[in-house]
């Protein structure tokens, strides 16, 4: 039976594994453990809870992996009651909405659940902690792209694992995770980590003005030069501050912008693995802008923006980007931008009119 329980209502959701913020990210991942056998409620908004209540969930990835369950063994809630028996919360809203979790699990979490942000961005797991002092926060990071696509249908369509910090904490979970074909890969460090998704991050934006898919906007060496001036500020930004991205892709961080100039012939040959996306599959701030809703501009290239302030440096590259997407939100008629004349916004932001690695 669906339960669709308002913010006042009772918590009758025995839940192990509870979903806050089910979304593509949350549904996908949500879908996955519920179908490897965990015990898995989704806290959402109503209008997904009623299109599962109609459809139920169906998941699939790039590699042709297809799961399915019915709408009758689908728990969802729209209120934080829901995730009061649950052992462990995976938060995947919006940076936007992190306040807000935090307040609301905060009146209803037990003391010592374990709280895993899966979110974008760099300081969400941070403002986790500062809101939930007795339970046990965990920063995490989603490596894939996951696609709506309606009806209750959620496609990874890019590679990638999840990624958590270490603790002790997780170890009554990571059986579930494994039985899901999603295991947690852990790390010490997660800072590190979540630099090296935000290098990646930083082509949302240059999707999302391209109006592309992701496959076909990377096939074009213009947009990926703008992607590679802009991860080249933010990786100059970060040798400033001692931090050295993780290895999230064949490549070290430090080389990806070399490769991404490469000529497309070259590229498509060197970058396989990179190009291994579904072909309709947009960056989640693309969907953001279609369907109205704001984007996480100011978690992505808003980041790199303030860590450049705080070493007191520029970071004009993803400050122009920033000015864009949130010009293009205000403009339900923009116009989507050729990759030449994207590249030539950025090269003049930074003062380079011409990349002299062209």
């Amino acid at each position: 039976m669906l339960h669709l329980l308002s913010a006042e209502a009772g918590n009758d959701i025995m839940a192990r594994i509870c979903i806050y913020g089910a979304g593509a990210i949350g549904c996908y991942v949500g879908g996955r453990l519920l179908a490897a056998g965990a015990d898995v409620a989704f806290i959402g908004r109503k209008p997904v809870g009623a299109e599962l209540h109609r459809h139920g969930l169906t998941l699939t990835d790039y590699r042709g992996g297809h799961w399915r369950q019915g709408p009758a063994v689908i728990a969802f809630a729209t209120g934080p009651a829901a995730a009061a028996t649950a052992e462990l919360v995976l938060v995947t809203v919006k940076s936007a909405g992190t306040a807000t979790a935090g307040a609301e699990l905060a009146s209803v979490l037990q003391p010592g659940t374990v709280v895993l942000s899966l979110q974008n961005g760099i300081g969400n797991a941070g403002l986790l902690r500062t809101a939930l002092p007795q339970q046990k926060v965990l920063a995490g990071m989603v490596a894939f792209n996951v696609v709506h696509r309606g009806q209750g249908a959620f496609h990874q369509g890019s590679q990638g694992h999840l990624h958590a910090q270490a603790a002790p904490a997780l170890t009554p979970f990571l059986a579930s995770f494994t039985a899901a074909r999603l295991p947690l890969v852990r790390h010490d460090d997660m800072e590190p980590v979540l630099w090296a998704k935000l290098l990646l991050n930083l082509n949302n934006a240059i999707n999302a003005l391209s109006g592309l898919p992701l496959r076909e906007e990377l096939g074009q060496r213009a947009y990926r030069r703008c992607l590679a001036i802009a991860q080249e500020e933010a990786l100059g930004l970060l040798a400033r501050a001692g931090i050295r991205p993780a290895r999230l892709t064949p490549l070290p961080a430090q080389l990806l912008p070399a490769v991404l100039r490469l000529p497309d012939g070259v590229f498509q040959r060197l970058g396989r693995r990179m190009l291994a996306i579904d072909p309709l599959a947009r960056s989640s701030m693309a969907d953001d802008l279609v369907a109205g809703r704001p984007t996480e501009i100011d978690w992505l290239n808003g980041e790199v923006v303030r860590l450049a302030e705080r070493l007191g440096r520029r970071a004009p590259v993803s400050t122009r980007l920033t000015a864009l997407v949130r010009a293009a939100e205000r403009d339900a008629n923009r116009q989507y931008w050729p990759g030449e004349a994207l590249l030539a916004e950025l090269q003049g932001a930074a003062g380079n009119p011409a990349d002299a690695t062209a």
